[in-house]
């Protein structure tokens, strides 16, 4: 499953409002934060961008 691409135009980063890129590997969706680099799990299709859910990338 992939992120609908109007989704992905209006999401951004939680904690710096930067722009985001869809990322999958495998079986593993993730989104990461152009500006600061977060990395942001996608779990069944929807994505988990609370601030403390990040990894670093």
């Amino acid at each position: 499953m992939s992120l609908d691409k109007t989704l992905l135009r209006i999401l951004a980063c939680p904690d710096d409002h930067g722009d985001i890129l869809y990322k999958r590997i495998g079986k593993t969706e993730s989104l990461v934060c152009k500006k600061c680099k977060r990395v942001f799990e996608v779990k069944n299709g929807i994505p988990i961008m609370l601030p403390k859910e990040f990894k670093e990338e």
